[in-house]
């Protein structure tokens, strides 16, 4: 979807039917099943409001059609995504005098609008993005989904407001400039993506998850609505765990029978670890017909999980599909998934996932996957070793580690990399620091001794550090999760990539009823005796096999740490070193070279690092930035 408001002369109104069909068809990727436009004035002819979408057909494909407009013409909508519980919504709404003239949820959303306003959104449980022009009020409302599933990029100047699912939509309006923001580069540098509501374009912005917008008299109002409950609810104590258990098995069990609603063929990413075979060995309860599975490996063995897909594929009867990546796929596909993106790729899974989306579009036209687990069952090492900094802070002098440890650490081979970065999270005492680091490139430090950037780095977004002083450290490090980490990248990531080849990729684990009823227990419920994921892992001890239930985690990483030693290693020292680099000013060459050429030798891995500088470079070189 796309839109803009709030035109003043007679010259941008007469340009407006012309942008806005460029805008979708820049983002037609997204609905190559249908268009629609819509424009309105407000009453003293000072403003102006489009519309734009893109319809990916999956419910009521006949009269499902957007800009939606109500039987009076007062109000009309444009939507992205799904309302879970828009059949409970529609009869609720029908009790309060609503008619309904087709069976889809942008109906539903619409009416639940007309009756409750922009609070709606409280009773909306599904992904979502929208905007609504309310004729009557003269006023326009932004929304999005809690964990920011779906996207919503906001271009603001005087009194116009432009927004699009895609920044790419928004760059083709002419008053919207393609520039560079050096700050977001500092960022990204420290997280591996660029957290919310910035981007790495000077003046586009993200409405942030959990949020709704007034757009009224020119100017923009944010309000939030949801945050994560690890933030702030306090945990109660349960009879018995296996009530706990008991209770989580059903909520998980609805939330995948809700996100099965499609009237096109559906199937699911398998990947073969527990999360997303938990999801199709529940969807199994809920069809009359084989789940279609999908899977990626690669040609290096030990990063493949081909195996335990095809496990899980035979106990389920799945009808099953693979597809192997090579080192070839990634040097080819790396432009067109960043242009796809408007962004580098934070994370290597971009290039399996693109793939595996466009295996899955030849037979079906909406998948789930098992994408949010980790982040609300506390899944990844990180998880693990958070609660023990305290420990290690209040034992070892910051001196002692800054001059011994960390040095010493420094020295050890390439492949104990994990064990590097756990002790350097651990001497980092300013969580704002550290809980990027987990997952970042590089610390603050490191990265004021790469970066030759002058723009001062911009104070820390609040936001994701903002909980409760009694928390735990475990609900800290979730809590930043969900506000930074899987918005900003993972979801985002999901959504473009799966998107990209005009598919929807729905997620059980990222339903706020469930994350609600996972914060009520007590952490040992996530994380019991070194168990991870405990609730989910005991809920599917009896239906999925032992070998899958006990395996370490993988996910669909690319073996880039072999690759920049072997095949990509000329790709990479040309893009970042060569004289058409675009990107080698932003960086102290030698510092550069220093970690290339370590990396190579296998003194350290710089995997991480060397991809993000990669993919930015291949940004740059894309968009051209001023």
């Amino acid at each position: 979807m796309c839109g803009i408001a709030g035109w003043i002369d007679e010259r941008d109104a007469a340009q407006a039917p012309y942008v806005l069909q460029r805008m979708n068809d820049a983002i037609a990727h997204r609905g190559p099943d249908g268009q629609g436009e819509y424009f309105a004035k407000t009453r003293d002819d000072r403003h102006a409001i489009a519309l734009g979408h893109r319809r990916l057909a999956i419910i009521d494909l006949v009269t499902g059609d957007q800009p939606m407009c109500s039987p009076d013409g007062a109000t009309a909508l444009v939507f992205n995504g799904e309302i879970y519980n828009f059949k409970e919504l529609r009869d609720d709404l029908r009790r309060q005098g609503q008619e309904f003239a087709t069976t889809s949820d942008t109906e539903v959303l619409l009416n639940a609008y007309r009756v409750w306003g922009p609070e709606c959104v409280r009773r909306l449980r599904g992904m979502y993005a929208f905007a609504i022009w309310d004729a009557a009020r003269e006023q326009l409302v932004l929304g999005r989904d809690r964990f920011g599933k779906k996207p919503l990029y906001l271009w603001q100047h005087h009194d116009t407001l432009i927004f699009a699912s895609e920044i790419k939509a928004l760059l083709v309006h002419p008053k919207v400039k393609a520039e560079l923001d050096l700050n977001s580069v500092s960022d990204y540098l420290q997280y591996r993506y660029v957290p919310g509501p910035h981007t790495l374009f000077k003046g586009i912005a993200k409405l942030r998850p959990g949020a709704y917008g007034v757009w009224k008299d020119g100017k923009l109002i944010v309000r939030d609505y949801y945050l994560p409950p690890d933030g702030g609810e306090r945990p109660v104590q349960v009879a018995a765990a296996e009530d706990a258990v008991g209770a989580f098995a059903d909520r998980l069990d609805e939330c995948i029978r809700l996100r099965m609603v499609s009237d096109v063929p559906f199937g699911a990413f398998l990947s073969g670890g527990v999360d997303s075979s938990a999801v199709v060995a529940l969807m199994t309860r809920h069809s009359n017909m084989p789940i279609n599975t999908f899977s990626v490996g690669f040609r290096e063995s030990q990063y493949s999980e081909l195996r335990y897909a095809r496990l899980v594929a035979e106990r389920f009867k799945t009808n099953h599909h693979e597809i192997v990546v090579a080192a070839e796929h990634v040097m080819a596909l790396l432009p067109r998934l960043i242009a796809y993106r408007d962004a580098p790729l934070a994370e290597t899974a971009d290039v399996p996932i693109y793939l595996l989306s466009c295996e899955a579009a030849k037979s079906v036209k909406m998948v789930l996957t098992g994408e949010g687990s980790d982040e609300l069952l506390a899944g990844y090492p990180k998880h693990l070793f958070e609660p023990y900094v305290a420990v290690y802070q209040a034992l070892m002098p910051q001196g002692l580690h800054h001059g011994l440890i960390e040095p010493l650490v420094g020295l050890l081979p390439s492949r104990y990399y994990r064990i590097s970065t756990l002790i350097k999270s651990f001497g980092l005492t300013d969580p704002r620091e550290r809980l990027p680091r987990w997952f970042g490139a590089i610390s603050l430090a490191e990265r004021d001794r790469l970066s030759a950037i002058e723009a001062p780095p911009r104070p820390a977004d609040a936001r994701p550090f903002a909980v409760a002083e009694d928390q735990t450290p475990l609900r800290r490090m979730l809590y930043f999760d969900q506000t930074s980490w899987l918005p900003d990248n993972l979801l985002e990531r999901g959504d473009r990539m799966t998107m990209a080849a005009s598919i929807e990729a729905r997620m059980p684990f990222m339903d706020h009823e469930l994350a609600a009823l996972v914060t009520r227990y007590p952490d040992g419920c996530r994380i019991r005796r070194g168990e991870q994921k405990w609730l989910l892992r005991r809920a599917m001890r009896d239906i999925l096999p032992a070998e899958i239930l006990n395996r370490p985690k993988v996910g669909f990483r690319l073996p880039v740490n072999e690759w920049f030693r072997t095949t990509l290693k000329d790709f990479v020292y040309d893009h970042l070193l060569g004289q058409d680099s675009r990107t080698r000013h932003y960086w102290r060459p030698g510092m550069l070279k220093t970690m290339l050429d370590q990396h190579s030798a296998r003194r350290s891995n710089h995997e991480k690092l060397i991809w993000a500088l990669l993919t930015l470079e291949l940004f740059q070189r894309h968009y051209r930035l001023t």
